[in-house]
């Protein structure tokens, strides 16, 4: 656990994550009866399959799960950077959009360092507690991502419809605040189900058809039946889901409105470019997400949903540093320092 505590300190404008590392050492060993319950599983390790083929494919999927983590490291390490250094984006916008690229890091991280080992691997095992640290990983910063969309969405409404007030209500201080409760919520709203199912009998077989720990396979193994666990867990999945994807929607018809109003087709412009690619990247996490968790998926092909969690898990944080930084001159400016670009 120190390790991984050691993993989350995160820099003075990424606030919000000091309390991961408490909570999750409190999930996983201050929890009464956590571990020991465990002990009836006889399941020590799972084997996560992960993407079929022989070993020129192996070898072809490695350089191209290892590109596009590269590349996506770098990306939003450099929106990160760019954010810290550069004083002209030290606004509410570019603080969140800095700490989203941030999440997105940590976020492929949870699961394409997996993906590679695996590839090298012959048997591709992961240990008990591990898969259930990296379901908890996964699911929580997924989570911390919608909660971090909304508050986005929050400020450009109040940067657009009300303009004048932004700068009193939209303080540095409010940024913060919101960025640290996106943290804290997104690391709590998984924990008690990621107890519920770790108190699960895991008796064989152990094999995982997917490349991440997720539920629908978790279950499927799963010795005790626990349909109310399962249900849970996707009413809460489908409540989050709806409910923010019903307010940042909400927040750009209302945009939408105050837009059109806009006199000068300059103004309406700057305001569609702004805000449209944030609402790009809502449209792609949030398809990916409806479609995988909103119903339970455990009767669609596993291909099907190893493609849908590699498009909300890895193709999105991938594109997310173009899609920000395509049409954005100030963001664009301020990369080109961060890699001496002139």
């Amino acid at each position: 656990m120190a390790k991984i505590c050691a993993m989350r300190r995160l820099p003075t404008h990424f606030s919000g994550s000091k309390t991961t590392c408490i909570m999750v050492f409190s999930i996983f060993s201050a929890a009464p009866g956590f571990m020991n319950n465990s002990v009836k599983s006889t399941v020590t390790e799972f084997v996560l399959l992960g993407f079929p083929g022989g070993q020129e494919m192996k070898i072809f999927l490695f350089s191209l799960f290892f590109g596009v983590y590269i590349s996506t490291m770098m990306g939003n390490g450099s929106i990160v950077c760019a954010v810290r250094w550069d004083q002209r984006l030290h606004t509410p916008m570019y603080i969140l959009l800095g700490n989203f690229a941030f999440l997105e890091i940590w976020y492929i991280t949870s699961t394409v360092p997996r993906i590679l080992a695996n590839f090298l691997s012959e048997t591709k095992t992961i240990s008990f507690v591990g898969c259930f640290l990296q379901f908890y990983f996964f699911t929580s910063l997924a989570t911390t991502e919608i909660y971090l969309l909304c508050v986005m969405a929050y400020d450009r409404y109040l940067a657009i419809c009300r303009p004048l007030h932004y700068p009193t209500i939209m303080t540095l201080q409010l940024c913060y605040l919101l960025i640290s409760l996106c943290w804290v919520f997104g690391f709590l709203s998984y924990s008690v189900s990621t107890v519920q199912l770790f108190q699960l009998s895991f008796c064989g077989p152990n094999i995982i058809d997917h490349f991440v720990c997720d539920m629908d396979p978790l279950m499927s193994l799963s010795c005790d039946p626990a349909p109310i666990t399962e249900i849970v867990f996707y009413i809460l999945s489908s409540l989050i889901i709806f409910l923010t994807l019903l307010y940042i929607l909400g927040s750009y018809i209302l945009l939408l409105i105050a837009v059109l109003k806009v006199p000068s087709a300059a103004g309406r412009q700057r305001a569609f470019s702004t805000c449209g690619s944030h609402l790009t990247v809502v449209c792609l996490f949030f398809g990916a997400l409806l479609a995988m968790y909103v119903s339970p998926t455990s009767e669609n092909p596993a291909e099907l949903q190893k493609i849908i969690t590699l498009f909300y898990s890895v193709v999105t944080p991938f594109l997310n540093p173009l899609i920000y930084s395509l049409h954005n001159k100030e963001m664009k400016s301020a990369l080109k320092k961060v890699l001496r670009i002139e």
